[in-house]
């Protein structure tokens, strides 16, 4: 069974590439993606929806202190972003030496997740990187 770890990890979509449902009834998107839109339930029209993965940092909290799978990664920081295309997801915030702040752009970015068993196979996903923001003046 251990062979077939990564096989299995890939073929969770929104694993690696964020993928969603969009109504088209009420035009809502949603992460994870869903069979039933809540808005319209047996009257919606879901589509699969790949999301860019950009966003704005909702809220956040750093974790000082962690499970010992995540110890070494501390202190981190778990976010709330909304997605440009508006759903709200939990995602780790990666490369951000000046700290996270409410209203910061994030990216995306492939990163190990972690390690499953003893054999420690690794399996990969998506954090968010902060967007450089350039200035013009």
């Amino acid at each position: 069974m251990t062979t077939h770890a990564p096989r299995f990890w890939r073929c969770i979509p929104q694993r690696y590439s964020l993928i969603g449902t969009h109504c088209t009834s009420c035009n809502e998107s949603f992460f994870p993606p869903r069979n039933i839109c809540p808005n319209c339930r047996r009257g919606a029209q879901l589509e699969e929806c790949k999301f860019k993965g950009t966003g704005t940092v909702i809220t956040y909290t750093t974790i000082h202190n962690a499970t010992e799978d995540f110890d070494r990664l501390t202190p981190y920081h778990l976010a709330i972003i909304e997605l440009d295309e508006g759903p709200r997801i939990t995602g780790q915030i990666v490369s951000a030496p000046d700290g996270v702040k409410i209203g910061m752009r994030v990216r995306p970015v492939f990163r190990i997740l972690g390690k499953e068993g003893e054999r420690g196979i690794i399996y990969y996903g998506t954090k968010f990187a902060p967007i450089e923001e350039t200035c013009c003046d």
